[in-house]
């Protein structure tokens, strides 16, 4: 069953009970007089690129974790390198793994044609997210809006912080926590995005064939799943092969991810983790939760959503609000301002 939007805002407002919102902290209707329209905006792009590239959306969610996760929520993946800029694109997860820049880049112009330096880029990537698993018939929620962009990058942080497909379950609750997130429902909802969306073969071909150096499969992996990834990942093949990451449903926002770990059909090691892990009860516990009842599932995603999106937002006068989201606005000139793209 799917969560109705009213029962996602109620899920939300009741979130936000634990603390009344404070003068510069980030709040849904922040663009409601400046910029009413940024939603449909976003949206209109997601659906357009849906069209011809049925990956977009699981690629910009995961942007907008990639940059919540170093140093909040900020925009900072965003940005190109430059002589003072180490771009965090360069990080082990994202070098030549993150993608979906350019429809940032489409989404930027069209709102710097109705909205002009209104809406951060940061801001883009939360609604982004949100619209994403929208679209792929995940649960709504109002995004806390408000966040403003970075003035630089860290690359260094990105490479040490942002999960990695071959973490172990105490690697991963220790990523979790000390970004701030709670590492047993924000760590497992949070995973359940991998419910749509592709890997490349180079991230998990280890699994297949040489499993923690003893030159055997990972015997967490389903014997039937093996054979299918070996024939798509052929040891010395083309790493960049991708597989889906829920082969049930490549492309749809829903908690058969959940089903696949308890079928031992995990893609990634860190996915088969949550399940496949000795003693780690509590976790195996919410995977069998979010299993059986979808509601639970897109409940607590909504909730660590929110909480991941509330990550050391740069608000007020802090940072700023880029023109172009690749550069910061210092090393902006003239006609680059707005990179000119279409669809």
């Amino acid at each position: 069953m799917k969560l109705s939007k009213l029962m996602v805002v109620a899920l939300f407002y009741a979130f936000l009970v634990g603390g009344p919102l404070a003068y510069g902290q980030l709040t849904p209707t922040f663009y409601d007089d400046t910029c009413p329209s940024v939603v449909s905006i976003i949206r209109g792009v997601i659906a357009e690129t849906l069209i011809f590239d049925r990956r977009i959306g699981a690629s910009l969610i995961r942007l907008h974790f990639h940059d919540c996760f170093v140093n909040g929520c900020d925009g900072s993946i965003l940005l190109d390198k430059t002589a003072t800029i180490d771009t965090e694109k360069e990080a082990f997860a994202n070098n030549n793994s993150a993608r979906g820049f350019d429809v940032v880049d489409i989404m930027k112009e069209r709102l710097e044609g109705v909205c002009p330096d209104t809406v951060s880029c940061a801001d883009i990537l939360a609604i982004a997210a949100e619209e994403s698993v929208v679209l792929a018939g995940g649960p709504w929620w109002p995004v806390p809006l408000g966040r403003r962009d970075s003035l630089t990058a860290n690359r260094t942080a990105a490479n040490a912080f942002i999960p990695g497909p071959r973490d172990t379950l105490e690697r991963l609750r220790s990523r979790f926590t000390v970004v701030g997130l709670n590492n047993n429902t924000d760590l497992v909802a949070l995973s359940g995005a991998h419910t749509f969306g592709r890997a490349q073969c180079r991230t998990f071909i280890d699994r297949l064939y040489n499993f923690n150096n003893t030159g055997l499969p990972d015997p967490t992996l389903d014997t039937t799943s093996l054979a299918t990834l070996q024939q798509l990942c052929p040891q010395g093949g083309n790493g960049t092969v991708l597989a889906d990451l829920d082969p049930t449903t490549p492309d749809g926002f829903d908690n058969n991810y959940f089903s696949n770990l308890q079928a031992n059909k995990g893609l990634l090691q860190s996915d088969q983790e949550l399940f496949s892990t000795p003693g780690a009860d509590d976790i195996v516990e919410l995977v069998n939760i979010f299993s059986n009842d979808e509601t639970a599932f897109f409940e607590s995603f909504v909730e660590s959503m929110i909480r991941m999106g509330n990550l050391s937002p740069l608000t007020g006068t802090e940072g700023e609000i880029r023109l172009n989201c690749r550069v910061v606005n210092a090393n902006l000139a003239g006609k680059d301002s707005v990179l000119v793209s279409s669809v």
